[in-house]
């Protein structure tokens, strides 16, 4: 029973870093660049919440809602002032504005929050059923559905809707669509909000398992999710739910039968060996550029 309780926890943890994949492997599935202040909009919403139903007793369905509004305001204004004038600009230089976000939004939220850690509230309860010895947190089985629910929904959304196809096409070729007459700035900032309000679920959620908060929460997670993101191959929704779970299960189990000290570096070098094998990710397709 000691396995399959890891192997639930593992698939809880993996599907927060799914959730949070799913924001990255958007935005440079779009977008083709990497927003590395992603990790540090989780944090955001994870104060916002317990802000919310802390300090002004708010209903936790309704400071989850609050969280993603403000997450979603905050990657619109990311994406128009950090990213957007530098379209055209080499992929290094997205980079380190990338990371100037990152740092920018961590230090915003000392000078605010301070660095003391908080004990965050479960938004779900801190309850559990059994079968037999096998013990089941309602925050896993919230987080298990969430991560699917939002998977299922994003491909309905990315393959049914006009939106999702104008962000498919902005995919294959922004100048193209531009032609077609799709507003290419606008698609990029709409997935921007979609991705901020799934990193403040994200928060809301990693925060419930793992009931602590401070300004660097995120950044960790952040570069997890990353990891998910290019292991089951960035770009492709069900690749990042499926890299997401894999590394969360690797990681448990790491931690529970190897060394909990080297547990990062282990799921860190999976990774390495899974790039080695297959570049393109688990679900990734390797895309030939013409020269």
């Amino acid at each position: 029973m000691g396995i399959l309780n890891n192997l639930i926890k593992g698939i809880s943890l993996g599907s927060i870093y799914a959730i949070i994949a799913l924001g990255y492997t958007m935005v440079y599935g779009i977008a083709k660049m990497l927003n590395f202040a992603h990790g540090d909009v989780i944090m955001v919403g994870a104060y916002v919440c317990f802000f919310a139903m802390g300090q002004y007793k708010l209903h936790p369905i309704v400071a989850v809602l609050l969280a993603m509004a403000v997450c979603t305001v905050l990657g619109v204004i990311i994406e128009r002032l950090a990213y957007k004038p530098l379209r055209a600009a080499p992929s290094l230089a997205v980079l380190i504005t990338a990371i100037g976000v990152s740092y920018f939004l961590q230090n915003s939220a000392l000078l605010l929050w301070k660095s003391d850690t908080k004990i965050f509230p479960s938004v779900v309860g801190t309850g559990s059923f059994k079968i037999g010895e096998l013990s089941i947190t309602h925050v896993a089985l919230v987080t298990v559905a969430a991560c699917v629910v939002i998977m299922l929904a994003l491909t309905f959304f990315t393959s049914r809707t006009k939106m999702g196809k104008a962000m498919r096409a902005c995919s294959e070729d922004k100048g193209a669509a531009m032609l077609m007459g799709i507003d290419v700035n606008r698609t990029i900032s709409m997935t921007f909000a979609i991705g901020s309000a799934l990193a403040a679920v994200a928060g809301v959620l990693l925060c419930s398992a793992y009931p602590t908060l401070m300004p660097t929460t995120g950044s960790l997670p952040g570069i997890k999710a990353f990891t998910a993101a290019v292991f089951g191959g960035i770009g492709s929704i069900p690749g990042a739910m499926l890299g997401g779970i894999l590394l969360g299960i690797i990681e448990i189990f790491a931690k529970a039968y190897i060394s909990t000290a080297l547990s990062d570096a282990i799921v860190f070098a999976v990774l390495i060996i899974v790039l080695l094998v297959k570049p393109s990710g688990l679900l990734g397709k390797t895309i030939r550029e013409k020269v």
